[in-house]
């Protein structure tokens, strides 16, 4: 876990989950770029990454070892967001901090998690 700063690993899971979230839409046919601009934020602003985080740990699908990962980004020192208030910009830092973990170390489990939010 500590090759990488935890705001790095967020860096990364951010494109790396937009990429998945990209990929569904447009396999469910969505063809207009302003639909799937519109459709994409359902998943992808910090305020639904906050929402889907609070699923996926109500629902229990996520292990011990990824909500330390969730809380050790949760708690990185960074920028302070204009656009949402800071709970939830720190929660959707650990959101990301763990698909960019997922991505680098367990690819097949990472896909299980993707699977489970877009359900």
């Amino acid at each position: 876990m500590q090759n990488y700063s935890p705001l790095v690993l967020a860096y990364l899971g951010d494109s790396v989950y937009e990429l998945f979230v990209r990929k569904y839409l447009i396999n469910k046919g969505l063809a207009k770029v302003n639909e799937l601009q519109t459709k994409s934020l359902e998943y992808v602003s910090a305020k639904s990454q906050r929402r889907i985080l609070e699923e996926l740990e109500n629902n229990n699908i996520l292990n011990n070892q990824e909500l330390e990962i969730i809380k050790w980004g949760r708690n990185a020192k960074g920028r302070i967001s204009k656009t949402t208030d800071i709970i939830t910009y720190r929660t959707s830092t650990g959101f990301e901090c763990l698909i960019g973990y997922l991505y680098l170390n367990d690819p097949e489990r990472l896909k299980e998690v993707i699977k489970q939010i877009l359900k």
